[in-house]
């Protein structure tokens, strides 16, 4: 499983961490890690005086809400493409 890993550390509010991930996916999660700082930064101007834990539960509750979001979009978009198809052959039909 180790196995074309590679080390890199990241840092997500005041702690660092060193994981390893896929050489091709460093890129994909350096920008997550970074989307999910700067939401941290976000909630603290938003919410002065709450502690770490409480911004990062939000971001977290704020990302799975995002990642439901784009699902649920997703299969709209499936569904509006097998539609476009049906009618599509119905045109070619005529």
């Amino acid at each position: 499983m180790s196995e074309n890993l590679m080390s890199i550390n990241i840092q997500i509010a005041d702690r660092h961490y060193r994981v390893r991930v896929k050489p091709d996916d460093e890129q994909a999660v350096r920008k997550t890690i970074s989307i999910i700082n700067d939401k941290i930064i976000a909630f603290k101007n938003s919410f002065p005086g709450k502690d770490m834990q409480d911004y990062i539960s939000m971001v977290l509750l704020w990302y799975a809400t995002e990642s439901n979001t784009k699902t649920v979009s997703l299969a709209d978009e499936k569904d509006i493409l097998e539609k476009l198809n049906q009618i599509e052959k119905l045109l070619m039909g005529v």
